[in-house]
């Protein structure tokens, strides 16, 4: 006879258990948030703009983790610190073009969101100017 603990497991896909993200100036973007999705179901997460949907998505596949890993390591070698460049210009730009398309599709969104997506797609356009610039480290000789 399985525990309740192994049925638990073998029904549920994905289980999130007190997932929080708080930000340097101590603002709570995810707080103590707990699901499980069962095996097999749809299921849909749905919020307003700038309610944490992809803070929380990010935070469960460990994107936050694994870049400050990759620039924690780029203080120590250089290809660490191009290959975060690389990664970090991808992931900015994808947002912000994510979000723009939002925008057509969902209408104009608050000002701090608007001002997220101008800031990620500038951090994006820097990235490829870092990495195609030929006087800085980063640039292809």
């Amino acid at each position: 006879m399985k525990s309740n603990l192994e049925q638990h497991s073998a029904q549920t896909a994905i289980s999130v258990n007190n997932i929080s993200v708080i930000y340097n100036n101590g603002h709570s973007a995810i707080k103590n948030i707990s699901f499980d999705i069962s095996k097999g179901s749809i299921t849909a997460l749905v919020g307003v703009n700038g309610s944490g949907k992809s803070t929380l998505f990010k935070a469960i596949m460990g994107l936050y983790l694994g870049f400050c890993a990759l620039w924690i390591l780029g203080i120590f070698k250089l290809s660490y610190l191009r290959i975060a460049l690389i990664s970090n210009t991808i992931f900015m730009l994808g947002l912000g073009t994510g979000r723009v398309i939002s925008f057509f599709l969902d209408g104009v969104p608050t000002f701090g969101y608007q001002f997220g997506t101008v800031a990620e797609l500038f951090l994006g356009g820097y990235g490829i100017w870092i990495l195609t610039n030929k006087n800085t480290n980063f640039a292809k000789k």
